[in-house]
């Protein structure tokens, strides 16, 4: 079992999640970390630490302080924190993408290359550079990952909308985009239609398109491509 101590006192709030994200990336499903010190995030701590593909397994609290016993699991960090142009929502990662540690992995995925082609990220199949070098971060708005994303219960993503909703709020990222009619209707509203919607999250532009995945014939490489360039239109605009 490998055991690592994250220090929040050596940090901000904001960069908590991108933190644990690099712990994610560089150790194994069912590695722990220990995080002690005050939380002064707007959210409670173990909505973080589920952000961050992880479970909280043990935690203990007393004045003003508390230590968290994480435990990695099998599926993707959220890369967000402040400042983006762009946040991306996926369905849920793919067990293909959980064992990778990149969203939108798998062959027929047409995300990468449309995003690629329009110039929202600048490397395939690269989250870490789209994070670090173009301010596009990445969420699920169910966090377990599976198969198919059609064993996804209603429940579960009117759950992760509550999640969303707050990360949003907190964050502020220019625009958040859902890639996947099906999830953002049972989520958040029933009669969404694609493109930007009425509403916002906070100050933030809601932006809906669909699934990129290959096992969707709804959607062409050139939809895609149409989608990722209004994004960093809508971004610059912002």
């Amino acid at each position: 079992m490998d055991h690592t101590v994250l220090d929040l006192a050596r940090l901000t709030a904001e960069a908590v999640p991108a933190s644990l994200a690099q712990w994610h990336r560089d150790h194994a499903v069912g590695d722990e970390i220990i995080v002690r010190g005050q939380w002064h995030g707007p959210l409670p701590f173990e909505t973080i630490a589920t952000g961050a593909g992880c479970s909280v397994v043990d935690a203990v609290s007393g004045l003003g302080r508390g230590q968290w016993t994480v435990r990695r699991e099998r599926t993707l960090a959220d890369l967000i924190g402040p400042r983006l142009r762009v946040l991306i929502v996926g369905l849920n990662p793919s067990l293909v993408a959980a064992d990778a540690g990149v969203g939108f992995v798998g062959a027929t995925n047409r995300f990468w290359p449309a995003a690629v082609e329009a110039g929202l990220v600048p490397v395939d199949r690269d989250p870490w550079a789209a994070f670090t070098r173009s301010a596009v971060g990445f969420t699920d708005l169910v966090k377990r990952a599976s198969p198919r994303a059609n064993e996804l219960t209603t429940g579960e993503f009117r759950s992760g909308a509550l999640r969303i909703r707050a990360l949003v709020e907190w964050f502020a990222p220019q625009v958040v985009c859902f890639a996947g009619v099906t999830g953002y209707r049972k989520a958040f509203d029933r009669t969404a239609e694609l493109g930007l919607q009425t509403e916002r999250i906070g100050d933030t532009l809601v932006y809906l398109m669909l699934n990129p995945s290959g096992a969707n014939a709804h959607a062409s490489r050139a939809d895609l491509v149409a989608d990722f360039f209004h994004l960093r239109v809508l971004a610059d605009r912002a």
